[in-house]
Order: C-alpha cells, then structure tokens, then sequence
C-alpha cells in the first residue's frame, strides 16, 4: 500500500479480541519505500497500541487516525501543526510555543488563553510518558514511527485523564540488526532538515541501542524593517537515545533519554486591519497612530513586513529520561513506567505588535519539572474477559518569573485624553495624564509564579467478550487531583516607587494571593462492540468523564478596594457526557475503505475565559461557562483501485457551540466604553454609543478555532522502475486540504473571523525499496494567503493582528535507509 492509504489509516472500528489482532498477520511499515506490507493493500491491518495492547486497527472500537513515519517525511509532517493538513479532526493554535493549544473536535483548551493552572485536554504521550507542557507539540518529531490520534475521552487506558482525546507518538524501538537511516531536505528560505539514527546491538540479543537527531532550521517569512532582519524562523535540535535490556525471556527493560532545544527568533504577530470599538474616536487605532505620527510599513498583511520594535525569542530546552519496563507473566503483561522531565522558556515578546513602544516587555520565563509513574498490567490471549488495569501518579512543578513594562507611547494608547472635539487628536489639557509619556514609561509589573500539580488515579477496562462476534468493554477512573497556587505581583513606576496613581494601578495593579484547589472524581466508560463480517465492525460508547479543575494563575479582577476577589481564584472540573456510533468497512476485497464515526458531547462548567458579569468588575479571567457541546460527523475513506493508484479522503463535520454562556467576553465591537447599566446586548446595535456591556450573551455562538467543515484529500501515482540496478517506482503524490472559515476570537467578531482556505501540496520522486528515496516537493503550490489565527490588541484600539501560514515553499529531499 502506497503512502497515501498509509496517511489514511483512520478507524472507528469494532471491539476487537487480541485472537482477532493474531489471527490476521500484521501488515508493517516499510518505511524506506514508503509502502505498507501486501496484507494492507486494502487499508487493512496495521498494528497499534492505543488500548495498551497490539491491536490492528481496524478493529480497535475507538475513532483513531495512524501515521506512520515514511508518510510524515513525504509530506512533510514534522510537527503537530503540519499534521492538522492531514487530520479535520485536529487543531493546532499557536503564537508561540507557550501559547499553543491542541484541540480535537473543537476541545481541548480555552482558546487564545494559557494560563498553567489548568490543564490541557488533548494529552501528549511519547513512548507512553505523558508530556503535560503543549510547548512540546512544537518540536519536530525525531525517529517516529507512527503517531496514533485518538479522538473522544481517554481517561479509562491512559495514566493521565484526557476529556477531548491523545496524541500517542511511538519512536523507532532499538535493534538487534544493524541499521541506519539519514535524511536530508533543503529548500527556498534557506530551509534545511537533516535527520539521522542508527541502532545495532551491543551485546547479542541482550542489549540494543538506539541514537537519533534532527536539526531544522529556516529563515523567517517575515520582514522586520526596524530590526532589518526576517523573523518567524525556525531553528531545533533534537537528539533521543535508547537502551533495550532483554534482561530474561520474560523481561525487557528500555531506557529513554532525550534533549531538544529551539532558539528561534519568533513569534511576531503584527498588523492586518482595524475596527471600530466602543472608544471615542480619539482613542482608536487611527488616531492614536496619528497622535504619535507614526504608521505601519504596510497595511497588506501578506506583504509579510512588520517594525514590531522589541527583541523576539522564543528559545526553549524540553529534555528528560524514562524507564519502560514490560514483565510478561503467561496470563497477562505487567508494565511500569517511569518518568522524569524538565521544560525551560525563556521568551522576549513585543505586546503591542507595532513600531511603537507601548508595551516592550511581556514575557513569563518559566520553569518546569515533572515526574510521573505508571503501573499497568493487561491480560494475555483470549479470555471469556480480557482486561487492562492501571495506577498511575503525576507531580509537576513550575516556577514562572513574569514581568510587564509599559514603555512612553503607553500614556497616549492607555489613558484617556479628557473631552477634546471630535475627530482631535490630542488631549483636553496639556498636563492631561495621556499626552505626558512620563506618567507610564518605566511602569512595571514583575509577577512571581509558583505553582505545583498532583494527580493520581486508579484505571481499569474490561472487555467481555460475549461471543466470537460481540464483545461489551466497561471502564473505570477514579482521579485525584490537588493544584497548589501562589502568585505574588509587585508593581513599581519608572522611577522605581511602589505609590501609585490611579491612572497607573488602571494598568497595572499590585496583587498576591494564593489559591488552592483539590477533588475526587469517578469516571468511566462503556463500549459495545459488534462484528458484523469479518470486514464490517461497528460499535458504541458512552463515557462520563472530567476535565480537572485549576486555578488563575494570571492575575485575578479586584473589588472596588483593590484587592483581588478570591471567589475567582479557583475554576470547577469540566463534566463531560459522551455519546458515539462508529461503522467500519472494508469491501472490494480490501482494496477500498471507508469509516464513519457520529459523535455528541455535551460540558457543563466548560472552562473558558469570562468577563466581568460573574463579579461586577471590568477584567476576563478564567472561569466556567454553562454548557457547551460540540456534535458531528466524521468519514474516512481510501481506495486502491489498481495496483499504482491511490486515493484518500477524510471529512469532519463539527458543529461546535455554546449552548450556554451568558457573561462572556464581548467582541471588539463592544469593547473600551463605560460600561453599560442595560441588560447584556448581543450587537452593537443593543449598547448606547460610547459604552460597553459589562459582559455578553454568546449562547448558540461557535466555539472559537473550529470550523464547521474540514476535509484532508490526496492521491498517489506510482510507476515501476528500476534505477542503477535497484527495484522501485517514480510516483506522483498530491495531498490537499480545505477548512471552512472560523472565528479567532472567544466571542465572534467581524474583525477576528477567518475565511475558509484550500491548501495543496505536491511531492515527485523515486523511491527504491529498503534503500533510496528521493522527491522534490511543493507546499502551498498555489502561494495562498491565510492566516493561522488573528487576536486583537489589548487597550480596545481596534487593532486586529495576525500570524500568517506559511507561504508556497518548495525544496528536496533524499533519504537513505541501511
């Protein structure tokens, strides 16, 4: 099978015993030729371990996606983001690496908002350790082979509760045949990949090694006038090494190391448009741009030019070590995993996102160590009831040393100028506290961060298998979490006092407080699984889960004395009911495949950013809204009509609202005015001119970030031939995907939504089997403009910014196996 059924491996598949995962031979991926095993010809039986045991996947009763690692090389899939081309189903948000989310189906994280006292609700594991900082989705994947995307609650096989679901990302296991593989690409913007392992054994059949590295590097697609230099680059290192002990016949001990560093300089978001707010006039963009005599080098945000004034970085170190142990018992397989990691980020940002300085400092330096362990044990065979049963403890600490400083153009875009006539630009008085720069130049909030998470959990599922074709899978977690919070702000003036006036505490005022939050929650599943044919399968779940509850750990709204409210210290778990249908079929001998999964999930106490209805003071913060519920359909299909040709297409549909949350956040349009005695209006037609509604109805809104329409397409041609005496084929492989417009704003504006966009990728090469691969590509061939995600400038300017996609890039690559 070609690599454009191997990007399709997507099953909503039926309850599977492991005699059905025996009985077929597995197909493996031949990763040098980019081809899968003749037993897959069809989109059979490719081999995961999403249930904590080997399983094919077209029987595992779980919507789950498989890549494997020649189809993320070939389409240049090296990190979370590019995947999001290839799955609907997946987003990925991010202006930096600290700042990022993943969602499925529209889950997973508050949109725009990181705040570390909560947690994310897709889970990242590689080679079974649970990665609790995003940051490391952004890295590029090293020596992977195959990454396993589970849609749907998780919390009843994976150590650590997932609502919205996991990526589990498997590396290249040691070897005991010597092996080697080297990658090499280069393109346009100075683009250069380099990838490298090797793996042999050091003692016969005993002990095995495994190292590996990547190295990527790219020169920035923005322009930075003030600077003189690109930005948005990309610049990581990886390296990973692995130990395998086959201690006895029943014993296997592997132990993981790795260090993976990014020094890009990045992120800038910069100028794509403005709107109107609630402000007067003479304190919106346009004239406060005037007022200062200044002006972006373009108003075309595709021209890719920018003068955002400050230092960018966004340098990150993600490292750490595990110890995966597997004791095989005859009756079922005892695992243990144990894990220590460390993450440190070190940013520099510009908060403003012009040429001017306003806000030159905003960074939040942290530090972060965690340990984790698990312990598993999953019966072997066919059992009338087979089982997987676990414990599992997490303790994470981070360390964060924030700071904010407000530079001399802050005064003019922050204060307001008094009563001046309409159209003015200047102030009331002279002496009027927004045009004297002095008044907040220098002011500076430095936030000390503590923080420290403890979880733990008992987890178990059953599988009954009720006859040769029917089996009913119940599970079980019962989860503790406890978070400790303290946060401690200390705000000073430029000339370094701690007094300060009211127009200073309005931007930035003194805090400390320190919240707690612990619970005890029972979750749990159940599965009913039927095989209709040997090539039909369907089946369905219900499963009651929760996300858990946090704490604000970014600053919290004050009452009328300045002191902070702590009712809004600490954020309710997420209740979370499931509802699934999934078909599977295989027909026309195999050669075709198509899926189909119908989803509804329904949340009370969604965590998302609220405003300032809940407590009567004008601030956002995180908090619970009412109820959401994201509902769709999703299909997955592939068809090898000849033995050269392949095709693919996979849909999602989402329809992903609130269906309750009446003290939102409103949209720019109703922001900067005083705020409003009338009831909540939902349009600016609904709020006196100059003012602002304390808060909004958004209920029956989408969700930020998820379009309602989301496809991934693609084929592939091959041509057999044989090239300096060696066996394989040229081919010809495109892979397209379209996204319907979304909103890039937690209340949808006019100003933050994003349309729609097609994206197309092409790569022409010839691969040779077990040996050479070498392909020129094209991403983005037809160069189309599109932003990844749009915010808007904080003050109610009515400045919108943006991060634009990648424009057309183009290059090659070669690959040799050994």
């Amino acid at each position: 099978m070609s690599l454009t059924l191997a990007l399709l491996l997507t099953a909503q598949a039926t309850a599977p015993s492991t005699e059905q995962a025996v009985a077929a031979p597995p197909a493996q991926v031949d990763e040098a030729s980019g081809r899968l095993g003749t037993a897959q010809q069809g989109g059979g039986d490719v081999v995961v371990t999403a249930r904590r045991r080997s399983e094919t996947v077209q029987r595992v009763p779980i919507a789950i996606s498989v890549i494997g690692g020649t189809a993320i090389a070939e389409t240049g899939a090296y990190n979370v983001n590019r995947i999001t081309q290839l799955q609907p189903s997946l987003q990925f948000y991010s202006t930096n690496p600290r700042n990022s989310a993943a969602n499925i189906r529209g889950l997973g994280a508050p949109f725009g908002l990181t705040n570390d006292g909560i947690e994310q609700g897709v889970g990242i594991y590689v080679d079974q350790v649970y990665y609790s900082r995003i940051a490391s989705a952004t890295f590029d994947f090293t020596d992977t082979e195959r990454i396993e995307i589970l849609r749907g609650p998780q919390g009843t096989l994976y150590g650590k509760n997932t609502t919205a679901g996991a990526i589990n990302i498997s590396t290249r296991a040691p070897s005991f045949t010597p092996e080697a593989r080297v990658e090499l690409t280069g393109g346009n913007y100075d683009f250069f990949q380099g990838k490298a392992s090797i793996s042999g054994p050091l003692v016969d059949n005993k002990l095995a090694i495994r190292l590996s590295t990547s190295v990527t590097t790219r020169r920035g697609t923005i322009y930075n006038v003030h600077h003189d230099k690109y930005q948005n680059s990309q610049d990581n290192q990886s390296f990973r090494g692995q130990l395998l002990w086959r201690a006895t016949d029943n014993l296997d001990l592997t132990l993981f190391g790795d260090f993976n560093r990014q020094a890009p300089e990045c992120c800038v978001q910069y100028y794509v448009r403005t709107g109107a707010t609630q402000r007067p006039l003479n304190r919106q963009y346009a004239a406060l741009a005037v007022a200062q005599g200044y002006a972006v080098p373009s108003s075309d945000p595709f021209d890719r030019v920018t003068d955002v004034d400050s230092p960018l970085r966004a340098k990150q170190e993600l490292g750490g070590g595990s110890l995966l142990a597997n004791l095989d018992l005859d009756f079922g397989t005892i695992t243990s995993v144990t894990a220590y990691r460390l993450w440190d980020w070190k940013p520099s940002n510009d908060r403003d996102f012009i040429g001017l300085p306003i806000t030159p400092v905003s960074a939040n330096p942290s530090q972060q160590k965690q340990f984790s362990q698990e312990l598993r044990i999953a019966s072997n065979g066919t059992k009338p009831v087979d089982y997987v049963l676990g414990a599992f403890y997490f303790r994470q600490s981070i360390d964060t040393q924030g700071s904010q400083v407000q530079g001399p153009a802050a005064s003019r875009f922050l204060l307001n100028p008094g009563n001046v006539a309409p159209g003015a630009s200047g102030c009331a008085t002279p002496t009027t506290a927004a045009c004297n720069p002095a008044v907040l130049n220098g002011l500076a909030s430095t936030n000390t961060i503590g923080f420290t998470n403890t979880s733990a959990a008992l987890f178990g599922k059953l599988t009954w298998n009720v006859s040769d074709s029917f089996q009913i899978s119940p599970g079980l977690r019962l989860n503790y979490d406890k978070k400790d919070g303290s946060y401690v702000s200390v705000v000073t003036t430029g000339a370094g006092s701690a007094t300060l006036n009211a127009d200073q505490r309005g931007v930035l005022a003194p805090q400390t407080y320190e919240p707690v939050f612990d619970n005890w929650n029972l979750s749990g599943d159940i599965t009913a699984a039927w095989r209709v044919t040997p090539d039909v399968n369907a089946y369905a779940t219900f499963a009651r889960s929760y996300k858990s509850g946090g704490i604000n750990l970014s600053g919290l709204p004050l009452d009328a004395a300045n002191n902070p409210i702590l009712l809004a210290a600490t954020v309710k778990p997420e209740k979370v009911n499931h509802f699934e249908l999934g078909l599977k079929t295989q027909f026309a001998d195999r050669r075709a495949t198509l899926n189909i999964a119908a989803f509804r999930t329904d949340i009370l106490d969604y965590q998302a950013t609220v405003s300032n209805g809940q407590l009567g003071v004008l601030r956002g913060y995180l908090a619970n809204a009412g109820k959401v519920r994201t509902q769709g359909i999703e299909v997955d299909s592939a068809f090898r009509p000849t033995a050269r040709f392949n095709l693919y297409l996979n849909a999602g549909y989402t329809d992903a609202t609130y269906r309750r949350f009446v003290d939102a956040p409103c949209p720019p349009e109703l922001t900067g005015g005083a705020a409003a005695s009338a009831t909540n209006p939902a349009s600016p037609a609904g709020t006196p001119n100059g003012f602002s509604p304390a808060n909004c109805d958004i209920s029956g809104q989408r969700l930020p970030g998820v379009s309602k329409w989301a496809f991934s397409f693609g084929a592939e041609y091959g041509v057999p031939a044989k090239v300096a005496g060696l066996d394989g084929q040229f081919y010809l492989g495109y892979d397209g995907s379209y996204r319907s417009s979304f909103s890039s704003n937690p209340s949808q504006s006019a100003y933050t939504q994003i349309a729609g966009y097609a994206l197309s990728n092409f790569r022409l090469g010839y691969k040779a089997r077990d040996s050479w691969n070498v392909f020129g590509w094209l991403r983005n061939a037809f160069d189309r403009n599109y932003h990844e995600v749009l915010a808007v400038q904080s003050g109610s300017t009515g400045l919108i910014v943006g991060q634009p996609g990648d424009p057309r890039t183009y290059g090659i690559t070669v690959s040799r196996a050994f």
